[in-house]
């Protein structure tokens, strides 16, 4: 989603944008960043539990609450800017369309007077 607001914001008219759209679009992925480290984090916290530290233990919860903590300020940060994602998408479908690939002249017929057949 990013990647694709990202690349409508590129094409978008002038007009139809606002300033704000590219930096909010950076907070985003600086955050999905942050967020992707910290999964992998989490991952490997809870491969490295005690034995029957699961779901419900003490262990478990105390470092998955550490977890959501450090997670909360990039959720908070995609709660206020995730809207920029729907509003570069609202804008793209205002835009004018333009051909997606460039008319190209009608082709005529090369046939020569030698007999060739036309394919």
């Amino acid at each position: 989603m990013l990647a694709t607001a990202r690349l409508q914001l590129q094409h978008l008219p002038a007009h139809l944008t606002r300033d704000s759209w590219p930096g909010q679009l950076t907070i985003l992925e600086e955050a999905l960043s942050h967020l992707d480290a910290l999964d992998a984090q989490w991952r490997q916290t809870r491969a490295q539990l005690p034995e029957g530290a699961g779901p419900g233990s003490d262990a478990y919860v105390d470092a998955l609450d550490e977890h959501h903590a450090e997670c909360w300020s990039y959720l908070d940060d995609w709660a206020c800017h995730g809207r920029v994602i729907l509003d570069i998408q609202a804008a793209a479908r205002r835009a004018p369309s333009r051909p997606k690939h460039a008319q190209l002249p009608a082709l005529t017929s090369r046939r020569s007077g030698h007999g060739a057949r036309g394919r």
